[in-house]
């Protein structure tokens, strides 16, 4: 795959689901102000569990492979993704790591 293919593809999905995640989940729950019940919501069955975990652990090893890589190489404004995996999500995120990453520097004393 073409590097220009790489970047494209995980550049719109991170955009893609920032754009679905502004249009169809944020609108309801600023409306009701219950930030607690949005994140619940994502359990109300087995199924939903199931794929909500999925995601939040998703989230967490991404989490641990940022922070990791931090002390082995420079990834310009690595900083931006934990904050944005949490919101608006794991697929913004982690789009946006692949693509910094590979603007990835070696740090010049690996810990």
């Amino acid at each position: 795959m073409p590097k220009s293919v790489f970047i494209g593809l995980c550049a719109g999905i991170a955009v893609g689901f920032a754009v679905f995640f502004a249009i169809y989940v944020a609108p309801p729950a600023l409306q009701t102000g219950d930030i607690i019940g949005a994140f619940a919501a994502g359990f109300v069955n087995p199924f939903a569990a199931g794929y909500s975990t999925d995601t939040i652990l998703c989230g967490v090893l991404l989490l641990i492979w940022v922070l990791y890589e931090r002390t082995q190489i420079v990834v310009p404004l690595w900083w931006v993704v934990p904050p944005l995996t949490l919101v608006p999500g794991v697929a913004t995120g982690f789009g946006l790591y692949l693509v910094l990453r590979l603007f990835a520097q070696p740090r010049a004393a690996a810990r």
